[in-house]
């Protein structure tokens, strides 16, 4: 069994030292990255299109994951009679990619190299956002990584060709993702309401490898059913804007959807995948917790992070 860290002399409480992932170790120095998964913050926000502020995702994200660090060697869960997060997995915090206000080519280039730098070292990335535009860099930086399949869980179908010039911003992830040919296709889950995709959109995003599912039909179908609809043997690379949730839960984001998911409809999604599929990189987007004062919206957050890093590495033997 793993050791606890009070056995360590001090009680490290979540308010005490320096807001790091979960208070992981931090590596300023990305050439020297040794672990198992990398978690990268994207603090950009210059894609949106009505409310920003996402910019501070990042630090808030981070922030409330102390909260889920008290040194238990690993969190027990007695529904599931399963540890998980021991301490045999690796996670490091790799700071932030730096970001040019104004200049998305620029800024996006430094997310790539960020994800990039994690994928070299053999460490899944776990980008924090930013606006749902990171994904893109996030993306570009998988080429030479083999297939993947993308698992979006999102209010918006994200999927605009261009608008006035615009490519690279937050209603554009999933349409650059589907050009990639190395992405085989998306499972786009959640999308309700008025989207940020015209009615064409969604024509393209199916006849592109789509299949899209609302909140109220993915419940119909129960979370297992929805993840049978990804290939088996799929990699899969996860994208959860956090406004796929309802804003009675998540009200910290810049563009609010009512009708959306509770915690557990998309909790047991992300556990149905991890026993299922290989998931080889996540991205959690659209934190703005200034909208959001009780910081609810960056604990839930933090917990679906860690909630979910736990049932992957539980799958692949860490117990």
């Amino acid at each position: 069994m793993s050791t606890h860290g009070y056995e360590g002399g001090r009680l490290d409480l979540p308010f005490v030292g320096i807001s790091t992932f979960a208070k992981k170790p931090y590596v300023q120095d990305w050439s020297a990255i040794d672990a198992d998964v990398a978690v990268l913050g994207a603090p950009f926000d210059f894609g949106t299109q009505w409310r920003s502020g996402a910019r501070f995702g990042p630090r808030g994200v981070r922030e409330a994951s102390t909260l889920f660090s008290f040194g238990h060697a690993g969190a027990y869960d007695h529904e599931d009679d399963a540890t998980y997060l021991p301490g045999s997995v690796r996670i490091v915090d790799m700071g932030d990619a730096d970001i040019v206000h104004t200049d998305t080519v620029k800024s996006h280039a430094n997310i790539e190299a960020g994800v990039r730098a994690a994928l070299a070292a053999g460490a899944m990335p776990v980008t924090i956002g930013g606006d749902h535009s990171i994904n893109i860099p996030a993306i570009n930086a998988f080429d030479g990584q083999g297939d993947i399949h993308i698992l979006q869980i999102d209010a918006h179908l994200d999927f605009v060709d261009e608008r006035h010039g615009v490519r690279f911003g937050h209603g554009n992830p999933m349409r650059r993702a589907a050009e990639k040919d190395y992405v085989t296709g998306l499972t786009q889950v959640g999308i309700r309401n008025v989207s940020s995709t015209a009615k064409e959109g969604y024509a393209d995003a199916r006849d592109m490898g789509s299949d899209i599912l609302s909140v109220r039909q993915a419940r119909k179908l129960g979370p297992e059913a929805v993840i049978d609809r990804i290939p088996a043997k799929a990699r899969v690379y996860v994208t959860i804007d956090i406004d796929a949730f309802c804003p009675s839960i998540a009200p910290g984001t810049g563009t609010p959807s009512h009708g959306g998911f509770l915690y557990y409809d998309v909790l047991e999604m992300l556990q149905a995948l991890a026993k299922r599929n290989e998931v080889v990189g996540i991205d959690l987007v659209e934190v703005a917790p200034d909208y959001d004062q009780s910081g609810s919206t960056t604990i839930l957050a933090a917990q679906v992070l860690l909630n979910f890093l736990g049932f992957i590495f539980h799958a692949r033997g860490h117990r």
